[in-house]
């Protein structure tokens, strides 16, 4: 079971960026996927959440901003990511869950990550 995300790189504040993650080994579909971030000295946090069916869950300080979707048929996960901030700034990495939630002990498989930067 393999996660491999891409790109990530450098923006600055304002701009977009587009992260993608694909997943391979497993059956993609009726999995929890997600987001997660965490910034030098910070701990991981949960940045959006996608269930089976579609629902969405998105920590506060990205609502409106970022958005989660899936690509079934290319079993891809991605975040689109407006209006981007200084404070965006970190590794994020991908997921999957064993149920919908943004706490990082519910996840079951990270990705390696992928550095964001706004500045």
């Amino acid at each position: 079971v393999q996660l491999v995300e891409s790109g990530g790189g450098s923006v600055q504040p304002g701009g977009s960026l587009r992260l993608s993650c694909a997943a391979s080994g497993y059956t993609y579909s009726g999995h929890c996927m997600g987001w997660f971030r965490q910034a030098p000295g910070k701990e991981r946090e949960g940045v959006a959440v996608i269930g089976p069916s579609g629902t969405t869950l998105y920590a506060d300080s990205v609502k409106g901003r970022f958005t989660i979707s899936e690509g079934v048929a290319e079993n891809t996960l991605y975040l689109q990511m407006n209006s981007l901030k200084p404070e965006d700034s970190a590794v994020y990495y991908c997921a999957n869950l064993y149920f919908r939630s943004l706490e990082t002990r519910h996840v079951r498989i990270w990705g390696q990550g992928t550095q964001v930067t706004v500045s």
